[in-house]
């Protein structure tokens, strides 16, 4: 071994030792109570399976096909549809349709499946759920493990959520579902405009918080700061005792057998789940000073998740690309072949020194300023996939009413209203999550927004104008209430309307509100029409 070796050796234990020390911010408890009820669906081979259970547990088979058994507590499902929902504790298995008369409802604290097919398609089955053939020695695993779940049980709160800030949905109108789509575990739902997180069907995979454009939901056990602190003081330690050309090697906590390094500049850095970290992560990794980054998967992350991760690694890549760094110095790798694994590496460019206490855009911005303030050929902006998290939106003037609606329904708060009395529509770049809402909201079709990352902070920041009118003022008193585009599309659109066949009528849609209703009151014939009105009554 070369003397830098063993430097690099000694550097990462006294590292992975400093992290080892740091204090991680607590979370809340999520509590589960089985009482050992379980339930065992199948057909009649599954009528072998429970006498091997009933001393364990208290079973009850569903026998989905075949001939009932005397003497063994069974509920067949003859015919039935059948539906699961719960976790370990609060199972609830639906028999029929529900107010029908064959309809029945079994409750539980364990399931034990034995269908030729899972009968839950969650990627990952809730607590208390475990689906089996029924060969050995992967039948008697499954029993044994489900013996052990009698008790009381206890797991962190994996994350938190501000609906202030979710970019859902507004209005009943739907925009972001981009945490709904990645969830493996189907604990995340849907309740208009917010989200729901179920945190007993959450298994901390954290995907969620990764693809999460706005960090409305972000990882709380540990919290992005404690691992963005963690990751600074490994790397920051590694090179004060000497080491060179720092690997990150991430990996997840639950992968079996662990990854380990497979070379000295490798510094082991285990989350939950792999894809529990994101592009804002990996960007910070490079700018406090590691060469590279290295996701290594053992192959059993979930499908969803690896969709979702690699989607965020194609942004990381066009980013880096856009600043001329080397796009291989963050590459998913498999942990079974880490050794012949080879990569591209970063310059070496001066440590960044943020804490990430701003969230996980703002760490996400000051990554990618640190590292643009110091690459040698770069370009202003980035151009990215669609369904990146950063962007621009653009307005059509010609249809563009300055209805102000997509002021309202941006979760951002990237598209603002003018001053006082000025129609105007004003942006912020650095705000836009690129959701969609306002393309979604704009009742003229007027807005479309394009993926992309300014690299220049003070352009990013700026509050530039996207469209601008004069004030229609007050035909009767003077006050400016509307836009001339405004008057006109509605002046178009109750053409013909037979409440506005008069030319008073007409002239009253360029009153404010104010004069408006003075007019009316006034006005004989549309206080008659008000009271006779088909439509008011």
């Amino acid at each position: 071994m070369s003397n830098q070796a063993q430097i690099n050796r000694s550097a990462r234990a006294a590292a992975l030792e400093a992290v080892a020390q740091l204090p991680t911010e607590s979370t809340s408890l999520i509590d589960y109570q089985s009482q050992g009820r379980a339930v065992i669906i199948g057909d009649n081979q599954a009528l072998e399976v429970a006498p091997r259970l009933a001393g364990r547990l208290s079973t009850l088979l569903i026998l989905t096909e075949g001939v009932e058994e005397p003497g063994v507590p069974q509920v067949p499902l003859g015919g039935r549809s059948m539906h699961i929902e719960g976790y370990l504790g609060n199972f609830r298995i639906q028999l029929g349709e529900p107010g029908k008369p064959n309809a029945e409802t079994v409750a539980t604290d364990l399931i034990l499946d034995l269908s030729p097919e899972p009968l839950l398609g969650s990627q990952l089955k809730p607590p208390g759920y475990r689906h089996s053939s029924l060969e050995e020695p992967e039948l008697e695993q499954a029993m044994a493990e489900m013996g052990e779940l009698i008790g009381r049980f206890e797991k962190p709160r994996y994350f938190d959520y501000d609906p202030d800030i979710c970019a859902h949905g507004h209005a009943g109108k739907t925009a972001c579902t981009r945490c709904l789509d990645a969830c493996p575990a189907d604990a995340i739902s849907s309740l208009g405009d917010i989200i729901e997180v179920d945190p007993h069907l959450c298994q901390g995979g954290g995907v969620c918080a990764s693809v999460c454009p706005s960090g409305a939901i972000r990882y709380a056990y540990p919290s992005p700061h404690d691992n963005l602190t963690r990751l600074r003081r490994l790397l920051s330690v590694y090179r004060e005792m000497g080491g060179t050309e720092p690997v990150l090697l991430l990996s997840a906590e639950s992968d079996e057998p662990a990854i380990e390094p497979r070379r000295d500049n490798q510094l082991p850095f285990r989350v939950e789940e792999l894809a529990s970290v994101g592009l804002d992560f990996w960007l910070s990794a490079l700018a406090y000073g590691a060469r590279c980054v290295l996701l290594a998967d053992n192959g059993a992350m979930p499908e969803s998740s690896a969709r979702a991760l690699t989607e965020q690694l194609d942004f990381a890549r066009e980013i880096l690309a856009a600043m001329s760094y080397p796009e291989q110095c963050i590459q998913l790798v498999s942990g079974e072949h880490l050794e012949q694994t080879q990569w591209s590496s970063m310059p070496v460019i001066e440590t960044a020194r943020y804490s990430g206490l701003g969230g996980k855009r703002k760490t996400a911005f000051l990554a990618m300023d640190h590292l643009h303030a110091q690459a040698e050929r770069a370009k202003p902006l980035a151009s990215l996939s669609a369904g990146a998290p950063f962007g621009c939106a653009d307005v059509d003037p010609q249809a563009c009413t300055l209805c102000l609606s997509c002021v309202g329904a941006c979760p951002g708060k990237a598209l603002q209203p003018g001053g006082e009395g000025i129609p105007q529509l004003l942006f912020i770049e650095e705000n836009c999550l690129q959701c969609g809402m306002c393309t979604r909201t704009c009742p003229e079709d007027a807005i479309w927004i394009t993926p992309r990352v300014l690299f220049d902070p003070h352009a990013r920041q700026q509050t530039r104008k996207l469209h601008e009118e004069e004030p229609f003022c007050c035909t009767a008193c003077g006050k400016p209430f509307a836009t001339r585009s405004v008057i006109d599309n509605m002046m178009h659109k109750l053409q013909g309307h037979y409440m506005f066949q008069s030319e008073r009528a007409r002239r009253r849609l360029t009153l404010c509100e104010d004069c408006r209703v003075v007019d009316i009151v006034q006005d004989p014939e549309a206080m008659v029409r008000g009271i006779d009105d088909p439509i008011r009554q």
